[in-house]
């Protein structure tokens, strides 16, 4: 009898995945989830992917699970990635992880310019995101959404659609559309900061530059909405003592 007949077929090697494929894989369970935010974590020296000889980044199934255990425990635990990158030293890497939901989240939102096909009718936002048509309105009114007309008929993006769900979630709490205000100024703000750091390389007419530009600034955005996150949460934990 041959080893492999007494032992069991050897099991099939995984193949490894590009950063683009791992992406794909983990945003249902992780919308925010991005290209940029996966090299800051390579950044930060929590992730050690392995290259090929053109430099291009390859992730085996023992480097999405590490990536899965990360983005969780950012999303459940709110933890900073120097205790995370603790935790991982402590072998929790290895810990079994939560299998991916089935219920459908928001989609990811990113910088990068939007491929055609992606507006939506009203009928279909109010439909997917259980929001009613004067809340949309009242959104519009206060300039945070705006939505494109074509054919007499308005139309959103994948962004506003995800905008107005998490209103329609606020609303439950009793926040109401001027009272966004405060998030549209907050915006405006961080946008401009933004932007001014990144301007020369934006509007640059090497395409190679401006790719490299949004991936910088989708990088920023992420880190600025992490640090707003932080102190957020600092200042409602003194609302719990």
């Amino acid at each position: 009898m041959s080893t492999e007949a007494a032992s069991g077929p050897l099991p099939r090697k995984e193949k490894a995945l590009t950063i683009g494929a791992v992406v794909k894989q983990l945003e249902r369970e992780f919308p925010d989830i991005s290209i940029s935010k996966i090299r800051y974590l390579e950044d930060q020296k929590l992730l050690s992917p392995r290259r090929t000889p053109g430099g291009y980044r390859l992730y085996g199934p023992g480097d999405v699970d590490r990536l899965r255990t990360i983005l969780r425990l950012q999303r459940d635990e709110f933890l900073q990635l120097r205790v995370i990158r603790q935790e991982l030293a402590a072998g929790l890497a290895e810990a079994e992880t939560p299998p991916v939901p089935e219920a459908r989240g928001p989609r990811r939102a990113t910088v990068a310019l939007r491929g055609p096909g992606s507006l939506y009718r009203l009928d279909d936002v109010l439909e997917d995101t259980g929001a009613d048509q004067s809340l949309v309105k009242e959104l519009e009114d206060y300039g945070v959404i705006k939505g494109e007309r074509r054919d007499g008929e308005q139309l959103y993006d994948d962004t506003e659609r995800e905008i107005i769900r998490a209103v329609t979630e606020l609303k439950r709490y009793g926040v109401g559309g001027r009272n966004l205000r405060v998030f549209r100024t907050s915006a405006d703000r961080e946008a401009a900061l933004l932007e001014q750091i990144l301007a020369p390389a934006l509007r640059s007419r090497n395409p190679e530059r401006r790719k490299e530009a949004v991936e910088a600034l989708e990088n920023l955005a992420a880190i600025a909405s992490h640090l707003k996150h932080l102190l957020l949460i600092r200042d409602l934990r003194k609302l719990a003592r």
